[in-house]
């Protein structure tokens, strides 16, 4: 894996991933085969969250394969009012310690249910990190 450098999120786009309630996220393993999954996510010093099980499709892929694409996006049926923003970057697993605690409570406070149905726990949980480094939007 090639490094790339890391990418500043335009404000409009932020904004907009920041309060957007679900994003997908593709991920692909040494095999190469993608899977693509919608997850909860927030958005903290220009870098997307979201987390998982530690056993879970996405992780086990991430693990192989650290690229990753994130999608957010609102769609209509009148076009002219499509909107999104797909980041591909890099993603680094955080299975414990405040980093962890830090983006956890940021979940709960964007999703109330999530402790209740979901919840992270450093046992079994990991947190994902995504670092953008390309950017690509539309209808800002």
């Amino acid at each position: 894996v090639s490094a790339r450098v890391a990418v500043r999120l335009k404000k409009a786009e932020a904004q907009f991933i920041e309060w957007e309630r679900v994003c997908r996220v593709a991920t692909a393993g040494a095999s190469g085969w993608p899977h693509g999954v919608p997850v909860c996510h927030v958005l903290w010093n220009g870098k997307i969250y979201f987390g998982s099980g530690n056993d879970a499709k996405k992780v086990l892929n991430l693990r192989a394969n650290p690229r990753v694409a994130v999608t957010v996006d609102l769609y209509s049926d009148a076009w002219e009012g499509l909107k999104g923003v797909m980041v591909q970057g890099s993603a680094k697993l955080i299975g414990k310690g405040p980093r962890f605690g830090k983006i956890r409570r940021l979940l709960y406070t964007k999703y109330p249910q999530y402790p209740r149905e979901a919840a992270l726990d450093e046992k079994d949980s990991l947190i994902v990190e995504v670092t953008p480094t390309r950017v690509f939007s539309w209808g800002f």
